[in-house]
């Protein structure tokens, strides 16, 4: 029985998943998320069927190709939606079928988007840090250990922090080194995180972020030395 649970969370979690893939695609290009209401391939603009739009199951029958043009879609679809799968089982197990586990699944769901945005633009669309910020006010209200007065405080503390480093960054070298959308993302996480748990994403964020870029110089700089060589 619990298994079967498990594969309805991770099924709602990969249709949730098929909608973050929606707005990846649409609110970096200024688009709407809800219109057009159906999917459509975006090589030829053929709406896609709903037989065609099943997660995960779809993209790997049709091979990752729409059917009408055969353009192959990004890899980064079903990608999205087997992580949202399985953010929703992880945050089952953590709370089970509770409002905890509801705005968990919300914050989780907003990072995975804002996270594969990110990294194809560069940005972080307002619209879901003020999403995730509303949402974490309104979650709030519901937990025992944390109050508004905690959330706000996260905020400010989470937001403040990364305006500071931005701001002296810009007046000491002249140059943007961080933009305003990580600033109003932290605001978003500390809402949900508190103070600590803000600077706690921060740091570990920063080291994370240090070692991945100095690994991939590291690479980089191997590749090519053996090329030239």
């Amino acid at each position: 029985m619990e298994i079967l649970l498990y594969i309805a969370f991770f099924i709602f979690g990969t249709v949730i998943g098929s909608f973050l893939n929606v707005l990846i695609y649409r609110l970096p290009r200024g688009k709407s998320p809800l219109k057009p209401v159906f999917s459509f391939c975006p090589e030829c603009g053929t709406n896609i069927k709903w037989y065609d739009n099943i997660p995960v199951v779809s993209y790997i029958l049709l091979k990752g190709r729409c059917r009408n043009c055969g353009h192959r879609i990004s890899i980064r679809y079903l990608i999205v939606e087997i992580i949202t799968g399985v953010a929703s089982v992880l945050s089952y197990l953590k709370w089970g079928l509770s409002i905890d586990y509801l705005f968990i699944f919300i914050f989780l769901c907003v990072i995975i988007a804002i996270t594969f945005i990110d990294i194809d633009f560069k940005i972080i669309p307002d619209e879901l840090n003020l999403s995730g910020f509303l949402t974490g006010i309104v979650y709030t209200f519901f937990r025992g250990d944390f109050t508004v007065l905690d959330g706000f405080s996260g905020a400010v503390v989470g937001a403040g922090f990364l305006w500071a480093v931005a701001y002296l960054y810009m007046k000491f070298r002249g140059i943007e080194g961080l933009g305003m959308g990580d600033v109003k993302m932290m605001a978003f996480v500390g809402m949900y995180a508190g103070w600590f748990g803000a600077l706690f994403t921060i740091f570990v964020g920063s080291f994370l972020g240090a070692l991945i870029g100095g690994l991939s110089a590291y690479l980089l700089k191997a590749l090519k030395t053996k090329w030239e060589i």
